[in-house]
């Protein structure tokens, strides 16, 4: 019999605590992600955190513009679920009035730390956007919490700065996981529609 998924993460925390792992790995990558961003202007594995800082720092030695942020998922400590973080923004109607909306999604960007803290920082919302920069329809309707938001019928191809932002402790994170670098639409090209038929944020 098969052992659950519970029990293998538990194994892989307990691998993680034998390694004798920093206890603020996820405190540490962030800020070496904060930094390199920073010096680019904005903020032996295939895929992964050193590689996507590397790549953020060498494109700019390439053709074509380099790109300003190293996006990444969150997991958080003791259950190993991915971080889903969520906010509230309001935004103008067709009638002069104003809404508030909300946006889910498990991709961040670090802006800062908060002054005086290893690993307070804040986050932003980065939407995963199609070509038509239209977010997916989430169909939660798997095991996994981030795959939804890349569905295969609605290919992602950028990502939407939304300028909410989010204050977070990495302490309480167990993993991290980045994504090749980019540079999201910027946050003043967010333009949710207060419209039920439209895809939600």
């Amino acid at each position: 019999m098969s052992k659950s998924k519970n029990s293998k993460c538990r194994e892989n925390v307990n691998s993680v605590k034998s390694k004798r792992y920093s206890d603020e790995c996820v405190c540490d990558v962030v800020k070496r992600i904060v930094e390199v961003q920073d010096e680019v202007g904005g903020n032996g594995c295939s895929s992964g955190c050193d590689r996507s800082i590397h790549q953020l720092l060498s494109r700019g030695n390439q053709m074509g513009p380099a790109n300003t942020t190293v996006p990444f998922i969150l997991y958080c400590g003791g259950t190993c679920e991915p971080f889903i973080g969520s906010g509230v923004f309001q935004a103008p109607r067709g009638d002069n009035g104003s809404f508030f909306g909300c946006v889910e999604t498990p991709i961040f960007r670090a802006k800062n730390f908060v002054k005086g803290s290893d690993c307070c920082v804040r986050l932003e919302l980065l939407v995963p956007v199609t070509e038509e920069c239209d977010p997916p329809e989430c169909k939660m309707d798997t095991v996994s919490k981030v795959c939804p938001f890349f569905p295969a019928d609605y290919p992602i191809t950028d990502f939407q700065a939304t300028g909410i932002c989010i204050t977070v402790d990495l302490k309480h994170f167990l993993a991290i996981t980045c994504l090749d670098p980019i540079t999201p639409i910027p946050a003043n090209e967010f333009q949710p529609v207060a419209d039920h038929d439209h895809k939600k944020y």
